[in-house]
């Protein structure tokens, strides 16, 4: 498997079809990618959609959100899902990889992610990378 990691540029529908197979693997929250969805993602200057493709095949994304605030530039890797079909093959990692090295890129000085408890194998690809895990809450109020 050789791995190509791009940034989406325009909508497309191979993409739009990929991310509506590849979101549901990741949340059971799942909500249908439409065109107007994703050209908002790709138009943001908040964010950044990562491609990973066998070949033709899409068979991961990630996004990057960038932010600036009083202390600096922000960022968080946000819904980074990988096809069933292709984990354990490096895909999360190129993502992550890409992902990070856009994040220097701009400026930022850390990068912040969360993942659920019973992604392990995610969370033993954090740990290679370089992140560690936080003395703090996360808190969500829901609107």
């Amino acid at each position: 498997m050789s791995i190509d990691v791009t940034i989406a540029r325009g909508d497309d529908d191979a993409l739009r079809d990929a991310l509506n197979r590849l979101v549901p693997q990741l949340t059971a929250n799942a909500v249908t990618v439409t065109p107007d969805a994703l050209a908002t993602i790709i138009e943001s200057e908040g964010s950044t959609l990562f491609v990973a493709r066998d070949g033709d095949a899409i068979v991961g994304v990630a996004t990057l959100v960038t932010y600036r605030v009083p202390t600096g530039v922000k960022a968080w890797i946000e819904d980074v899902v990988v096809d069933e079909s292709a984990r354990g093959r490096g895909v999360g990692e190129a993502l992550a990889r890409a992902a990070l090295d856009e994040a220097a890129a701009r400026g930022v000085r850390a990068v912040d992610l969360t993942s659920r408890p019973s992604r392990e194998a995610a969370h033993r690809l954090y740990q290679k990378l370089g992140f560690d895990t936080r003395d703090t809450s996360v808190y969500r109020r829901t609107l």
